[in-house]
């Protein structure tokens, strides 16, 4: 049985005026009382609905016996029939009626908001659309546009472009034209969809005998104070380019393309993501947006009191402004990052919010349930005269009427209103409180400062990040907490002096600001890096977007390794579809992570160890996913990868999978053309030309500068024949020269050998090979001797006499890997770590029991010292230039407990170490 109008029916208002009621209820009563009754009790509140069921008497009737959720498709449908005469008194027929149904589904509560704001919404999408249709084909017609795609595309905005309209909404619409159509004629295409722009307003918003459709609004399109109603792309594009403001960036988050092009729309859309979605956290919105409300209120007059009587409900205290401010200013600040933040809906954006850590589900939840409420309300107010308000009214007998529409006796909708609008005043406010004292001078919570600290803070306000006035206002409120907490630093002055440099570093303010100023523990971070690690502190000045991942949700979660790494870098990049965007994409994601690292090791979170490792998962990550995004961009242009293709080899540290945090990345690329002697692209090139260039723009992505910096320095002197051999060697060659030319310096640099990326069947003989090699030299008579003289001419040449230097001298880093390759090849083993080779050479008789003990803890101490030493400076360390941070954090490192016990302990197991390495080279 078909669902009727009756039969859904679950709630009504009260009666308000009695003669309305009386007047309807004898019009409608042979409907039965349930359907009557709703009627007269509609009626008696909204003298405007009165109206249109006494106009649409005959229409409305048929409508109450049909499914309500068919009604409003078959009135749509039939909009496709009106012709250019019958456009004007057909939209306005079908807007009365539209609007009648609306209004009666949401007040019988047939329709959740949801249902009903879309409805009205579906009817402007068509109505927008069918009209500009018309008068496009009437300037096609009369020869001024080309019948071709023309071009021409309505932006719906604001709450028609989030599906969200209010029932007597104006239509927020943006006008636009791709100029690239028109060439020489764009000035003649331009007046045309002027007309067109002027033509679809009168259309759709002039008032006659017949009503009117929408009340249209073009005030948002760029600069409307002195542009046309309908502009180029290209001028809209650089507007927002040049003089852009947050509130615009606001409004395209609920941008869509309605009538017209619609794929010249989305086109326009996507070129404009930039503008709108910031690629880093953009705490700065929050003072524009309160700036915003401020601005409002006070143009309004809506400070005071919070009241019933003549509260403005969507701009007052507690409204629905408020509610839209705070959901979109979290979705400007994150959604560069995450797209899934780029909802439209008001609704969609705090689900998603929640979802992704941004705002409590719960707080979420009591928004979104206070949000539906005030727009139910909204409704209730618009329906009563079909006016575009939203202010409660200004007297007692008006809010009666308002209380009688929702259903409620006037003292319990006063009472829930107001709970209602305090409760989210009290939410949303707390997230702009940041903001509220923009213009304060420092408070006296700064502590008293040193003639000499003084000094240094004053020359702040020179530096680059500090030259606008923006900037500096936020700044003013920032400062006495960095100052406060500058003084709980183990060397106060040392920390100011350190975070004076990282301040002078900054190129810009107003971000990086912001974003501490809305995040305080970030602060700690702040003075914690500056006072213990400078080289990590000019990394963060240089870099400060990598702050985004510190609040992202997942910053301090367990490490994901290396196969999670890869696959979300994959994913990052198959969604870029530009080549030097994938690039960009590719060093911001990056830096992120080798950051996250940096800060883990300096506070402890993991050791020198965790961090090596990590910092060989991230790279590896890093080339096997960038490496098939080159091949692909190669390929394009030159065909694919003749025979086999090829695989990226890591070398040293990273292929034993282990690196510092400023190492270098050691790479090979091995192929195999299976005798295809070119590629067969537009450009094909020679297999051995065509790897050796693959393997230069491999090397390119990787070491290029683009804005986003560099990802690595990239080696490549182990390929065979060192600098003077191919960048790409051929599988058989590389076989070939490992069994008959290479040195043993080059089967020692083999043991560690590790394929990151590229062809998988490839991969696996390229491996076997590698372990076929090592057993066939492993009984070379020479090895000994050969790592005796190489270690000669490395402590001569590098003889490390730093205090704490850990790499370079006898018995430490270098002599020690040296050995372990040394063990690793003349026992024939495939380990490529420093400990799996040392208990290879071990397992062999090639060093005692003991011996490898010395070495392995000679070789702990050294790295971990080595790990910190890089995270501290890329310059030679001087135990007695260190600060207090610093120097607890390396002996926290060493597990030692003073200055001179480090240095004792060092020279001690170096030593030991030393005479193991001698022993064992001697045999």
């Amino acid at each position: 049985m078909t669902a009727t109008f009756a039969s859904r029916l679950t709630r009504q208002p009260r009666p308000f005026d009695a003669a309305v009621a009386a007047d309807t209820a004898r019009r409608f009563a042979d409907l039965g009382p349930d359907l009557s009754g709703f009627l007269k009790a509609t009626a008696a509140c909204a003298p405007y609905l009165a109206g249109l069921m006494a106009r649409e008497e005959a229409w409305l009737r048929a409508a109450l016996t049909r499914d309500p959720d068919t009604v409003l498709a078959a009135e749509f449908a039939g909009l496709g029939a009106l012709t250019p005469d019958t456009l004007a008194a057909g939209l306005r027929q079908a807007k009365r009626r539209t609007a009648l149904w609306i209004a009666l589904c949401d007040i019988a509560g047939l329709w959740p908001l949801e249902t009903v704001t879309a409805q009205l919404t579906t009817f402007a999408d068509r109505a927008t659309n069918l009209a500009l249709h018309h008068l496009v084909a009437e300037e096609v017609r009369r020869g001024k546009l080309p019948d071709t795609p023309h071009g021409m595309v309505v932006l719906a905005m604001g709450k028609m472009g989030a599906a969200e309209l209010n029932y007597s909404s104006d239509i927020d619409l943006i006008c636009l034209f791709d100029e690239s159509r028109y060439n020489d004629h764009e000035q003649a295409a331009r007046s045309s969809f002027i007309r067109v722009t002027r033509r679809l307003v009168a259309t759709l918003g002039d008032s006659t005998a017949e009503g009117y459709v929408f009340r249209t609004d073009l005030r948002l399109r760029p600069d409307a104070s002195v542009t046309p109603v309908c502009i180029s792309m290209a001028a809209a594009e650089a507007y927002y380019e040049a003089e852009g403001r947050t509130w615009e960036r606001a409004a395209y988050i609920k941008a869509r393309p309605v009538a017209g092009d619609i794929a010249a729309g989305q086109r326009f859309l996507k070129t404009l993501a930039p503008f709108v979605w910031r690629k880093h956290l953009d705490f700065a919105a929050i003072q524009d947006a309160h700036d915003m409300r401020l601005r409002i209120r006070d143009h309004r007059g809506l400070h005071g009191t919070l009241s019933v009587e003549g509260h403005d409900l969507k701009l007052g205290q507690g409204g629905i402004r408020e509610i839209e401010f705070f959901t979109q200013t979290r979705q400007l600040i994150a959604g560069g990052r995450d797209p899934d933040l780029r909802a439209r809906g008001t609704v969609d954006g705090m689900n998603a919010l929640a979802a992704k850590g941004w705002l409590p589900r719960e707080v979420a939840d009591e928004l979104i349930s206070h949000y539906r409420q005030h727009r139910t309300l909204e409704h209730r107010l618009q329906m009563v005269l079909d006016e575009q308000t939203h202010r409660l009214p200004s007297t007692a007998e008006g809010v009666a009427r308002i209380a009688a529409f929702m259903g409620q006796d006037e003292a319990t909708f006063r009472t829930d209103l107001l709970t209602r609008l305090a409760r989210v005043e009290q939410l949303t406010d707390s997230f702009f409180a940041a903001s509220k004292s923009a213009a304060r001078p420092e408070t006296s919570a700064a502590p008293d400062l040193s003639d000499r600290a003084r000094a240094i803070v004053e020359r702040w306000w020179h530096f680059p990040a500090l030259r606008s006035e923006r900037a500096q206002v936020i700044f003013r409120r920032l400062r006495p907490l960095l100052l406060q907490k500058l003084t709980r630093a183990a060397n106060p002055e040392q920390a100011l002096l350190e975070l004076d440099g990282f301040l002078a570093s900054l190129p810009s303010g107003v971000q990086i600001f912001s974003l501490f100023d809305a995040n305080p523990p970030l602060v700690d971070l702040i003075i914690d890096i500056a006072a213990t690690a400078p080289r990590l502190a000019r990394h963060l000045a240089r870099n400060s977007g990598v702050l985004d991942a510190v609040i992202g949700g997942s910053f301090f979660a367990p490490w994901p390794g290396r196969q999670a790494l890869g696959a979300d870098l994959t994913r990052r990049l198959t969604e870029l579809d530009d080549y030097e965007k994938a690039l960009d994409g590719a060093r911001r994601w990056m830096k992120e992570w080798h950051f996250r690292i940096g800060v883990h090791h300096l506070r402890g979170l993991i050791d020198g160890f965790e961090a090596g490792t990590q910092y060989a998962d991230l790279a590896e990550a890093v080339v096997a996913a960038l490496w098939p995004v080159v091949v692909a961009g190669f390929a394009a242009r030159h065909g694919a990868a003749p025979g086999r293709g090829a695989v990226v080899m890591g070398m040293g540290s990273l292929g034993a999978g282990r690196l510092n945090t400023g190492s270098d990345l050691d790479l090979i690329v091995i192929y195999d053309p299976a005798a295809v002697e070119a590629s067969d692209g537009k450009r094909p090139l020679a297999a051995r030309q065509y790897y050796a260039r693959l393997t230069q723009a491999m090397v390119t992505a990787l070491t290029a500068q683009t804005a986003e910096g560099r990802l690595y320095q990239v080696d490549m002197r182990l390929r065979p024949s060192g600098r003077q051999g191919p960048v790409a060697t051929s599988l058989d060659s590389f076989r070939s020269y490992q069994m008959s030319e290479a040195w043993t310096w080059e089967h020692l640099a083999l043991t560690r050998a590790r394929v990151l990326c590229g062809a998988c069947d490839l991969a696996d003989e390229v491996e076997a090979m590698r372990r076929a090699i090592l057993t066939a030299k492993s009984r070379g008579p020479t090895i000994c001797a050969d790592v005796a003289a190489m270690r000669a001419r490395l402590a001569e040449a590098k003889p490390g006499l730093a205090a704490w230097e850990a790499k370079l001298g006898p018995g430490k880093l270098l002599d020690i890997e040296l050995l372990a390759q040394m063990l690793a090849l003349t026992s024939a083993s495939a380990s490529r770590d420093v400990e799996g080779q040392l208990a290879a050479g071990r397992m062999a008789g090639q060093v005692s029991q003991s011996g490898a003990t010395t070495l392995a803890d000679a070789y702990r101490l050294c790295w971990r010292l080595l790990a910190g030493t890089r995270l501290l400076t890329d310059q030679v360390l001087d135990p007695d230039a260190l600060g207090d941070s610093a120097r607890a954090f390396l002996l926290r490192e060493t597990a030692q407990s003073s200055v001179a016990g480090l240095s004792e302990h060092l020279a001690a197991l170096t030593m030991a170490a030393d005479r193991v390495i001698d022993a064992t080279l001697k045999e």
